[in-house]
């Protein structure tokens, strides 16, 4: 047996051996890592590698640079603000004066169907209106406010013509704004909103608007060409605000020309130029320019599925803006437009040419009653063929030339009556009485065929108040029965079960006076109601009202 000191001196020589083991393990293995490392190292060197340097070279500006820098100062951003009152295009005010979401009808929109493009599309156009987005301008709403309503905001451009702050835009920017605020290219981007600015006129037909800023030097303007002279290939450049990307600049050429894209009376005095220089929200009211650096459009309509560029844009030629803003610009502030009174309907079947026996001509289909055409012995029927001695080509060569005459002046009218050739001296009148003349016919006629004034002007159904809630009220009226979803009455927050006692302080005690009160309102009138609540009698009467359209 081995002793004790032998045995540990057995356990220290096994001890000391596997330490060596471990030693040569742990050598070895980072003899094989160093050289893992190193052989990764080389592999990664990027010592051979050159360093890339900016080459200082210089590239000509091409025209559109040019364009943009001699421009671009002039072109201005336009924000608006809707504050809760004017929100009735979308709402309704009610009773208490708050405002109450209206759903909206087949073929409703943002505008008033009196106003031009965006403003009202033509109910034949069908789904035209899904992707026919003309008024890209205020798609952008940001809203703010509470219960009783909502601050909106819009977006769109324009530029200065005149040094002293006199700027063009698109009506449908501005329209129904309480405040609109102009940012120039050198304004501080931290500017909340912008310089504020007023309207100095518009108009509706051709969606143009003249705004101003005030301000205490000289500021840079724009030159308007000649669109009449621009072709069709033409390169051409737009300069706008789209998305709210101020000084945004695009370029394309002109793809047409004479474009109409909203039929019937809506489109009369929209002749575009189309373009595929890409526009976008917010570019609408800015420049389309030539090479020369002059205007020779305002952006206004796009045509597009998605609600973006999608190649088709529209732009109001330069001389039709010229013609506008010079008559904006005047004492009046408004664009005078000659009219005989006349409808017509365009692009008459062939049929109808040979059994009327006329090629170029326009028939007469309504006359307006005390109207122009009526006063000089038209009649319906009459197939118009010259005038002045000029043969008229088509409803809108008459259209443009009867409106570029002063109210007042005379024509001569060549037309065929019944196979025979004659012809008669008309006197001019002024195009916005001849046709509010035509409304206020109209709302009389469908007055008459519907038996019921308030339902037809108003958009009411009325009944007497039983002698109960005359005694609660104190007085005698009539108590709404219904409103109509969109009516004007509606639009007033007038509601079934109110009293109406008056009418632009004329009383309603009975359905005959309320009647013969309303049978006397026309389009454009001011119309106030005098309103009680048989809920609340305490309250006493309440006094609602607006301009009837």
């Amino acid at each position: 047996m081995k002793s004790l000191y032998e045995r540990l001196r057995a356990r220290r020589l096994a001890s000391v051996f596997v330490l060596l083991a471990t030693l040569s393990a742990v050598i070895v293995g980072g003899s094989f890592a160093a050289h893992g490392v190193r052989a990764q190292e080389k592999q990664n060197s990027s010592a051979d590698a050159t360093p890339l340097k900016v080459v200082n070279s210089t590239v000509l500006p091409n025209e559109f640079v040019k364009i943009a820098k001699e421009v671009g100062p002039a072109v201005v951003n336009i924000n608006t603000r809707t504050l809760p009152k004017q929100v009735a295009g979308k709402g309704r005010r009610n009773f208490h004066g708050r405002v109450q979401p209206v759903p909206q009808q087949p073929g409703d929109d943002d505008q008033d169907e009196d106003q031009n493009p965006q403003q009202g599309q033509n109910q034949g156009q069908g789904n035209m209106q899904d992707f026919f987005n003309r008024f890209f301008g205020g798609q952008m709403p940001d809203t703010e406010g509470g219960d009783d309503g909502q601050v909106r905001q819009s977006l769109g451009s324009g530029f200065i013509v005149d040094p002293k702050g006199y700027i063009i835009t698109n009506y449908h920017v501005i329209d129904k704004a309480d405040e609109i605020y102009v940012k120039l290219s050198t304004d501080p981007d931290n500017q909340d909103l912008g310089r504020r600015a007023r309207v100095i006129g518009f108009d509706k037909s051709t969606d143009l608007a003249v705004i101003k800023i005030e301000a205490s030097t000289p500021l840079p303007t724009v030159k308007l060409g000649n669109s009449e002279t621009a072709q069709v290939g033409d390169w051409v450049e737009a300069i706008g605000s789209p998305f709210a990307l101020a000084q945004t600049v695009t370029a394309g050429i002109i793809s047409a020309k004479n474009r109409t894209i909203e039929p019937g009376a809506n489109g009369q005095f929209q002749h575009f130029i189309q373009t595929d220089a890409a526009i976008n929200p917010g570019n609408s009211g800015g420049p389309l320019l030539n090479m020369n650096g002059e205007v020779i459009g305002v952006n206004t309509a796009i045509f597009t599925q998605s609600g973006g560029y999608q190649g088709l844009g529209f732009a109001m030629p330069s001389n039709t803006v010229v013609e506008v803003y010079n008559d904006l610009i005047s004492p009046s502030h408004k664009v005078t437009r000659g009219s005989i009174g006349i409808i017509f309907r365009q692009d008459l079947s062939g049929a109808v040419n040979r059994v009327y026996g006329f090629k170029n001509g326009v028939l007469v289909q309504e006359i307006t009653a005390g109207g122009p055409a009526e006063k000089a012995g038209l009649k319906v029927g009459d197939i118009l063929t010259t005038i002045d001695g000029r043969p008229i080509k088509d409803g809108d060569d008459l259209v443009n030339e009867i409106a570029s005459r002063r109210p007042g002046s005379s024509i001569r009218l060549g037309l065929m009556r019944e196979g025979k050739q004659t012809d008669a001296t008309v006197t001019i009148g002024d195009r916005d009485k001849v046709f509010a003349d035509l409304g206020n016919q109209q709302a009389e006629k469908d007055s008459e065929e519907k038996g019921d004034p308030g339902e037809a002007k108003l958009g009411i159904v009325v009944r007497e108040v039983t002698p109960a809630t005359a005694a609660k009220l104190h007085t005698t009226g009539v108590v709404i029965q219904s409103v109509r979803s969109g009516s004007f009455a509606d639009l007033q927050g007038l509601e079934p079960g109110l009293v109406i006692i008056r009418i632009n302080k004329q009383p309603t005690g009975n359905k005959e006076q309320f009647d013969a009160v309303v049978g006397k309102i026309k389009t454009g009138d001011d119309v106030v109601f005098e309103i009680m609540d048989p809920r609340h009698p305490d309250q006493g009467i309440n006094y609602v009202g607006g301009t009837l359209q």
